[in-house]
């Protein structure tokens, strides 16, 4: 059994799916690994760190012949170049990605057409035994550390209270709007630099969470019993409570010199948060990063993939963030993948214990992890929450 490893071609992109310290790990299943040549380099993975590790390396045309795929961004969530990639795919190859399955129906469709396996790294279920194999999490963990450090580097100020010779530098105040994996990262870095932080969610069980970063949590009246899905997510509420919830933060806004958005609900645009007038309330020289600009942002003048000066507020709407970390991001990972691959490939073994024979792939959708994250099979899309 082969893993192939693609060089990524989404604009901007630097992750590698695999990395050389993982190699090991796959040929333990009985797995070779072939990467395509450069697909590490822009991550800090040179090839030969690949070939010291047995890897083989080839062309894309190579590494597509390979049983198993191993990418960043199938298909989907590679819209301007996924499609060259499609048709180098083949019947019963396993295809492993962030894939975009709720928006991206037509890509579905197309490895479906091919008679690939589709499995999207974003609907991995946040379950115990999925926790390790869960990339969501680990790429926001990079994020939230990566927002909190742009916004130190555009904000005109310091974070920490510094008492000086010149006199007392007061702290900077941040506000955190999520707390997710990548708020509670935020968090966390922005304590560790010293600002006075400021954090809500509309999930009243990650209170305590925030607390004990060392964060204040914001209080708003507001009806937040049904904010979280099974799955721990966010769910979506209607215009009339994101309204009350906008008039309620206006305050803290306006207050604060940094503001990082992090509200993200899977499959649709994110909701607005702050307005055009809340950021006309903040100082000059304030800070907004919108950790959800690629779903169109929780501000509502975000320019998604840009930073921009909006009444003197400088706004970063970058868009994957986890690519600016590249050699982390990729180590993550491939630790998501790596863990992924295990659940999925199984070897019999001999009486004393040891594997024999060849690798198999068992695609049990009587499994959770195996049914949540398998997309397209055997000529279709065969996810429930893609047919309903």
């Amino acid at each position: 059994m082969k893993l192939g490893v693609p060089k990524e071609t989404f604009p901007g992109e630097r992750r590698v799916a695999i990395v050389p310290a993982i190699v090991a790990g796959l040929r333990k299943l009985g797995i070779d690994v072939v990467v395509e040549r450069g697909a590490g380099e822009p991550a800090g993975f040179p090839d030969s760190a690949y070939q010291e590790q047995q890897a083989t390396l080839g062309s894309r045309e190579d590494v597509f012949q390979a049983d198993i795929l191993a990418m960043v961004r199938s298909p989907g969530a590679n819209p301007d170049n996924g499609a060259a990639d499609i048709s180098l795919m083949r019947p019963d190859q396993v295809v492993i990605g962030f894939a975009e399955p709720l928006t991206a129906a037509e890509a579905n469709r197309a490895v479906a057409g091919r008679g690939s396996m589709l499995l999207a790294m974003e609907l991995v279920p946040r379950i115990t035994r999925a926790q390790s194999m869960d990339a969501l999490s680990s790429m926001a963990t990079i994020a939230g550390y990566k927002a909190v450090l742009l916004a130190a580097n555009a904000l005109p100020r310091m974070f920490p209270m510094l008492n000086t010779a010149a006199g007392t530098v007061a702290a900077a105040r941040v506000f955190i709007v999520g707390a997710g994996v990548a708020g509670l990262q935020a968090i966390a870095t922005a304590r560790r630099l010293g600002a006075r932080v400021e954090a809500y969610d509309v999930r009243p069980a990650v209170k305590e969470q925030i607390q004990s970063l060392g964060a204040r949590f914001v209080e708003m009246p507001l009806e937040t019993t049904e904010a979280q899905d099974t799955g721990g997510y966010a769910k979506a509420q209607d215009e009339a409570f994101y309204r009350r919830q906008r008039e309620m933060m206006l305050k803290t806004v306006a207050n604060s010199d940094v503001v990082i958005t992090t509200a993200a609900i899977p499959g649709k645009r994110a909701p607005i948060l702050v307005t055009g007038e809340m950021v006309t309330g903040m100082p000059p020289g304030s800070v907004i990063v919108d950790l959800a600009s690629e779903r169109g942002g929780n501000c509502e003048l975000t320019v998604p993939g840009e930073t921009v000066v909006r009444h003197g507020v400088t706004i970063v709407g970058l868009t994957n963030l986890t690519s600016e970390v590249p050699y982390h991001a990729s180590q993550m990972y491939s630790r998501n993948v790596l863990t992924l691959v295990q659940h999925l490939v199984q070897r019999e073994k001999g009486p004393d214990g040891k594997p024999t024979g060849a690798p198999k792939i068992t695609m049990n959708t009587e499994d959770e992890i195996t049914r949540e994250i398998l997309v397209t099979r055997g000529g279709s899309v065969v996810h429930a929450r893609l047919n309903s």
